[in-house]
């Protein structure tokens, strides 16, 4: 049974694959392979690993643990960026996809971010991973205090907007081309 897990170096084969999947993809793809460790936000340039970086293992398990130091509240990190915690969806030893928990929301995760995001390797789609997915992080969520959480996705797509639907969300409104939605944590 697939379940989430701290990012750990025993994925790095299934991970890397998976990273293949998404570029293949193309389009948005390369977006959702989970290389990026921080966004880039006004004159920082983001933190971003490549797929040919993280095959060697010494460079994977550092990629693994910033994912890890992101999440630390003690961690130093540049304007604009709040802390998060990534968990993998995983089921033994096989990479499903990620989620991210955004600790707090800056004004523009307000706006379209949200306090979570998530994508399933393009393989393991349809079998209802990313609805189980979000189920299993909102109790780790108001561990956290955060009582409600927002997530948001693309009003086009209807995949992730049933996946947040039944979890529970509830529409707030639509900004740009992101719908907003608010979940209980409990």
């Amino acid at each position: 049974m697939p379940r989430l897990t701290p990012p750990d170096v025993r994925f790095h084969r299934s991970f890397l694959e998976a990273v293949a999947e998404f570029i293949a993809e193309g389009g948005e793809g390369p977006r959702f392979a989970g290389l990026g460790v921080l966004a880039a936000v006004g004159s920082f340039p983001g933190e971003v690993f490549t797929a040919d970086e993280l095959r060697q293992v010494s460079t994977f398990s550092a990629y693994v643990e910033r994912l890890h130091e992101v999440g630390l509240p003690e961690t130093s990190l540049p304007p604009g960026i709040v802390p998060s915690t990534t968990l993998w969806w995983a089921q033994g030893e096989e990479y499903l996809g990620r989620l991210s928990i955004r600790h707090r929301l800056t004004p523009w995760l307000l706006d379209f971010g949200g306090h979570i995001g998530y994508a399933v390797r393009p393989s393991a789609r349809g079998r209802g991973h990313a609805t189980a997915m979000l189920a299993a992080a909102l109790p780790q969520v108001a561990a956290m205090g955060i009582d409600s959480v927002l997530v948001t996705c693309d009003a086009t797509n209807l995949a992730s907007r049933s996946v947040i639907e039944a979890n529970g969300g509830v529409l707030e409104d639509q900004r740009a081309e992101k719908l907003r939605y608010w979940l209980a944590t409990t």
